[in-house]
């Protein structure tokens, strides 16, 4: 039998072969080519016939679905052969796929005509609605929700004199037909230009964000062109999304640092590109405030990609928030921000291996995961032991309990290994579980910058399928680099050339000792100071890092004017909680920066990479 059936099915083949002519399209079809040679044939049509059959199976069952009903049928069979015979020039499911190449601005709009695109506007604007569908009516709505059959009919152009999101569904007899469209208009009384690229945040009226639930907002980006952005130039991003605030001290200061999300329709992440960075729909406002340079987390970030540690990517921006129902004005300027990517698990962003659910065994199992010791703000799930406290596993948030079983008994094998007889041992000490370089680098720029509370928050591990632990990505260090007089536990930290980060205080650590333990293993001892005294005579020579310093800084020269117009704090000590260091000009913030920098530089030169036998903190 099962001989008669290959004899039918070679039949088949070569009934199709003299039947159907080959039709060849990109590598990029998907649907019809059934063995993913690139070509929709008669070899297709018999793969397609010998399933149904029972007699093939498939590798890939969604190219062969054409209707895209979730099955692979009859009807799937007949679509392959009308396309074969040029009956048709293509399958429904090649719909999907064709949304699938629209931009994200494209999918918001829906199968709505919007006559003005989304965009900023001064006093009024007049915007008309119309559809492609046949024989349709358009509802709409303007307060955010969805259209439905109760909604208004769309009869004359709406005219709008406050920001407004609306929203419309094209309905044929009395049926939502087609895709919802959305379209935001920000109403501003101003015009300001600026050489930095401008985030105009609205939140139609409903006051200030929390530090939990996102508040739904029209976003706005402005890039500028020929170094110049305004506020009423067509926007590079128009849609809708939310935000918080977020950070832990930071949190409350009066210039509040904030999470950024954009929508799509559904309310999912909706993937756009800002100057050049990766497409992603999470973003972070980082708010320079103790920082009167407004440059010390871009330089740790620039002195981490130097030596190849994971950083997230970044750009200064101008932010506007507006959060009562008048126009957007000259008093909601907020400032200089840093916008920067949401450290996470992606391939745009910390590209490991993403950990699924059926990964419950190795190899699968050993990665990825995302980690950080966040003393006294660590949040569940966390991953505990002996030796350390606060440790986040930060993503997967979701781990199931064997994922969690597995990491933790790995951190604690590292733990152990790098608190054993004989650390430095390849097969039994910390070499084995971590990758050491990482870890060099990390402290290194730790201790270049001396945050106050390095090795303790926001210190972030992770750990690829297959590979060892490693230390970052880099985050958190606008405290570091001289910005807070005196900050660290006992008087010692960031203004202090001289000393280590890593010592701890009383000779313990609140959350992990591994930092301060591996430097005082000798065999690492001398892995940081190869590593430091290769990157001085190179990258980190004094007059690539003054150069570093002035790249950052050049840019913002105008902008960090409209900075301290906006936030008077130049000469004032107390600033978010924190003593800072006080100038009559932010040029002279940028000088202490890189007075600091070169003389921490200089001090690291010497002191030969080893723990103190005093205590540092001067006590």
């Amino acid at each position: 039998m099962k001989r008669s059936r290959l004899l039918i099915l070679s039949l088949v083949i070569a009934l199709a072969a003299s039947v159907f002519s080959m039709t060849i399209v990109s590598a990029a079809t998907l649907y019809g080519d059934l063995n993913q040679d690139g070509a929709i044939d008669a070899i297709d049509f018999a793969l397609m016939k010998g399933h149904l059959l029972g007699n093939t199976e498939l590798s890939d069952l969604k190219a062969a679905d054409l209707d895209a009903d979730g099955s692979v049928n009859a009807l799937d069979y007949s679509l392959l052969k009308q396309y074969l015979l040029k009956v048709i020039d293509k399958f429904p499911a090649d719909k999907g796929t064709e949304e699938g190449k629209k931009t994200e601005a494209e999918k918001l709009l829906g199968d709505i005509i919007f006559s003005v695109p989304g965009s900023t506007f001064q006093n009024s604007i007049s915007v008309s609605l119309s559809t492609k569908i046949s024989n349709a009516e358009i509802r709409y709505t303007t307060d955010g929700s969805i259209p439905t059959i109760n909604s208004p009919v769309y009869k004359n152009p709406l005219t709008l004199t406050k920001t407004t999101q609306v929203r419309a569904q094209a309905f044929v007899n009395g049926a939502a037909s087609g895709k919802v469209g959305t379209a935001v208009y920000i109403c501003t009384s101003i015009n300001t230009t600026h050489d930095l690229p401008i985030v105009i945040i609205d939140s139609y009226g409903a006051g200030k964000a929390g530090k939990e639930d996102y508040l739904e907002a029209a976003i706005m980006v402005m890039e500028p062109k020929n170094n110049q952005a305004s506020l009423l130039q067509a926007p590079t991003i128009a849609t809708r999304g939310g935000y918080h605030i977020r950070g832990q001290s930071s949190s409350n200061f009066e210039k509040a640092p904030y999470r950024l999300e954009f929508w799509d329709n559904k309310g999912d992440d909706a993937k756009y590109s800002i100057m050049g960075l990766p497409a992603d729909g999470d973003w972070c406002l980082l708010s320079p405030y103790p920082d009167k340079s407004l440059i010390r987390n871009a330089l740790a970030y620039e002195l981490g990609n130097i030596m190849g540690l994971e950083t997230p990517g970044y750009t200064f921006v101008e932010v506007y928030i507006n959060t009562d129902n008048q126009p957007v004005s000259s008093s909601d300027y907020q400032g200089v921000y840093l916008l920067t990517e949401k450290i996470e698990i992606d391939k745009d962003r910390l590209n490991i291996a993403k950990l699924k659910k059926e990964d419950l065994t190795e190899p699968n199992i050993t990665g990825g995961y995302l980690m950080q010791f966040n003393m006294m703000a660590a949040e569940p799930p966390l991953i505990r032991g002996n030796g350390w406290s606060d440790l986040e596993l930060t993503e997967p948030d979701d781990a199931l309990p064997e994922q969690i079983a597995w990491i933790t008994n790995y951190i604690q094998k590292t733990h152990n290994a790098i608190h054993s007889a004989n650390p430095s041992d390849p097969n039994t000490g910390y070499p084995a579980y971590i990758d050491v370089d990482s870890f060099v680098d990390y402290i290194i720029v730790n201790e270049m910058a001396r945050q106050g509370d390095s090795y303790m928050r926001s210190t972030r591990i992770f750990k690829d399928r297959g590979q060892k632990l490693k230390a970052g990505p880099l985050w958190d260090f606008d405290l570091g680099f001289d910005c807070v007089a005196g900050f660290g536990w006992g008087g010692g930290g960031s203004s202090n050339v001289q000393g280590w980060q890593f010592q701890p205080m009383f000779g313990t650590n609140s959350t992990v000792d591994w930092y301060y333990t591996l430097m005082k293993d000798p065999s690492f001892q001398q892995k940081i100071a190869a590593r430091w005294s290769s990157l001085r005579s190179g990258p980190l020579s004094d007059n690539n890092l003054k150069a570093l310093i002035q790249r950052l800084s050049s840019p913002l020269s105008n902008g960090a004017k409209r900075n301290f117009q906006k936030w008077n704090i130049l000469n004032t000590s107390m600033v978010g909680g924190f003593g800072t260091q006080t100038t009559q000009t932010w040029e002279q913030q940028i000088d202490i920066l890189q007075r600091f920098v070169i003389n921490r530089a200089a001090w690291l030169d010497t002191s030969g990479w080893k723990p103190t036998t005093t205590n540092p903190w001067g006590f």
